[in-house]
């Protein structure tokens, strides 16, 4: 899953520890997914996109596209 966490994060005017802090996880998390180096959970997911006040479809983006495979 690929997302644009950081490009709306700037956009809020956030850095990464705000971010982090307000989703109440490390800085490095928030790193790791803006780097699509992790996935976050669901429920971490839609913190992030409450707090950056972006539509969950629009804040992550499946890697194929949204198709299904089969």
């Amino acid at each position: 899953m690929e997302n644009k966490i950081k490009e709306y994060r700037e956009k809020s005017g956030f850095s990464q520890g705000q971010l982090a802090e307000l989703c109440h996880v490390s800085r490095q998390t928030i790193n790791a997914i803006e780097n699509n180096k992790y996935d976050p959970s669901l429920q971490l997911a839609f913190d992030i996109a409450k707090t950056l006040a972006v539509p969950m479809e629009q804040l992550f983006i499946p890697k194929n596209g949204g198709k299904r495979n089969g």
